[in-house]
């Protein structure tokens, strides 16, 4: 997807610095793509540290049961 951004030389110049890229398109889309990637394990953070994976309370006596299916071929 094309799309035209105003962003200064030297930003730019740092970004394709920091991703490697030699060229300023691939720079910025790399970038973005980092961008992304580090809110998304940033909002999987706060979901672990709020609790929203964890398993419910269960009594001592119940059994514990591995809530994923195996594996197929194992």
């Amino acid at each position: 997807m094309r799309v035209s951004v105003e962003v200064e030389n030297n930003v730019l110049q740092e970004v394709m610095k920091l991703t490697g890229e030699k060229s300023k398109s691939p720079a910025l889309a790399r970038a973005i793509e980092e961008f992304v990637r580090r809110r998304k394990a940033a909002q999987f953070g706060t979901l672990i540290r709020e609790g929203a994976f964890d398993y419910p309370d269960r009594s001592p006596d119940e059994p514990i049961v591995n809530p994923l299916p195996p594996l197929s071929g194992r």
